[in-house]
């Protein structure tokens, strides 16, 4: 235990990260107790909570038209104002959700099933509460991953930046506080998870141990990631060939051993997808048939509405981005110095991302868009610290820190506001 608690784990940066991981906390908290008062729940939330129950007691495994719709009753009770997309989506595809795995729901109603509360407007307070407790850990394990991928790569400057656009983005305290927004902090883990694991793994491979013994911790990691992915979102999919690619580019004299690590992280992601179904063959097979994993709309990259709909999620999520991106891209390509693999890697994923989000303008873009936003903020990051090794570091400091401090001092300007 005294080895576990060194000075190298828990010393200047660890608390300076641990203090801007509690502000974010604090700030999730705020927007629960905001929205912890009557006719401010969503019926899309109640359906997950509902459907997440029934899974949890085994009721939910196969379609059933009562529990589908059991949502709208509330709307007598006048629980929430908000209609339930999620059950009409349900509804039109056979009972089974196309963008989510059980796991999804499995994941919302935890809390709930671990101390039930009844689904009346009566307990508003308290299914607020436990509906974003689950959320509220994802995305302090999301902005731990954040900090400790970013000092990895780019040293304690770089993990500082890129925590402090995490924890003051206004769009990643709203999906951890489930403020009028989707659960994506999951799917963002997930996706983040699977991509640097795969990165790691393939930077362990020349290791002198046997390779699968050197990595098995990471290996049940990658599954862990990808299964959370891939269940958050379907579509998220594209997060298996990508980690993939990184594997095999970064051992290309161990791709064999790369391709062998890879099956078995998709094999415990399978495995694990597979037992959200409570591993009923039947219900996993024709979830997976009424699956969409990829509903990309040629069309849509011809419409200025879609660019102009990723440029406002992109600002909504982080007004910070808005000017920190445009800058460092223009860094990226004018400055030979910075295209090097850990500012490039991340800033291919993202836009991936932002692209897969603009063939898809509707829900799962939605999701695309949000996932990309933590690779965006170790980008920057990235370009940051290079940034701060050059003869210009006191105007670089000077800026960052400006740039930094105002985007906090917004954001919590705007979450004082809220009545």
């Amino acid at each position: 235990m005294g080895r576990f608690f060194t000075r190298e784990r828990f010393g200047r940066p660890q608390v300076l990260a641990s203090c801007l991981l509690f502000a974010f906390l604090a700030q999730c908290l705020w927007l629960v107790g905001k929205g912890a008062a009557p006719g401010t729940v969503d019926l899309a939330e109640i359906y997950r909570l509902q459907h997440g129950i029934a899974l949890w007691s085994g009721r939910g495994t196969e379609p059933n038209v009562d529990e589908r719709v059991a949502p709208s009753n509330l709307e007598k009770e006048d629980f929430g104002k908000k209609s339930d997309p999620s059950s009409r989506l349900t509804l039109a595809n056979g009972g089974y959700d196309a963008h989510h795995s059980p796991l999804w729901y499995l994941i919302a109603a935890f809390p709930l099933w671990l101390r039930p509360v009844s689904l009346h407007p009566e307990n508003i307070r308290a299914l607020r509460w436990s509906a974003a407790v689950p959320y509220l850990i994802l995305g302090l394990l999301l902005g731990a991953s954040l900090w400790y991928v970013a000092r990895r790569l780019f040293g304690n400057a770089g993990g500082y930046v890129a925590l402090a656009l995490y924890c003051f983005s206004p769009g990643i305290a709203r999906s951890s506080a489930l403020w009028f927004a989707e659960p994506e902090v999951g799917a963002a883990w997930g996706a983040f998870g699977a991509i640097f694991t795969a990165i790691a793994v393939a930077h362990t491979l020349y290791a002198p141990r046997e390779v699968v013994l050197w990595n098995w911790r990471r290996i049940v990691l990658l599954g862990l990631s990808l299964a959370l992915a891939v269940g958050s979102q379907f579509s998220l999919l594209v997060v298996v060939p990508a980690a993939l690619a990184f594997m095999l580019y970064l051992a290309p004299s161990r791709r064999l051993a790369a391709l062998a690590i890879w099956a078995v992280g998709f094999g415990i992601a399978l495995l694990l997808l597979y037992a959200s179904y409570f591993f009923r063959a039947g219900a996993f097979w024709q979830g997976a048939l009424h699956a969409s994993f990829l509903g990309i709309s040629g069309k849509a990259y011809a419409m200025p509405q879609a660019y102009h709909q990723v440029l406002a999620q992109l600002g909504q999520s982080s007004p910070a981005l808005v000017v920190a991106l445009p800058v460092a891209l223009g860094t990226y390509f004018s400055w030979r110095r910075a295209r090097y693999f850990g500012n490039t890697a991340p800033l291919l994923v993202a836009l991936l991302f932002l692209g897969l989000g603009l063939g898809t303008p509707h829900y799962p873009g939605l999701g695309f868009q949000f996932v990309a936003i933590p690779f965006l903020f170790v980008f920057v990051a990235g370009i940051a610290a290079d940034l701060l090794e050059t003869r210009h570091r006191e105007i670089a400091l000077a800026s960052i820190w400006g740039l930094l401090v105002a985007n906090a001092t917004w954001n919590l300007w705007e979450l004082a506001r809220i009545g």
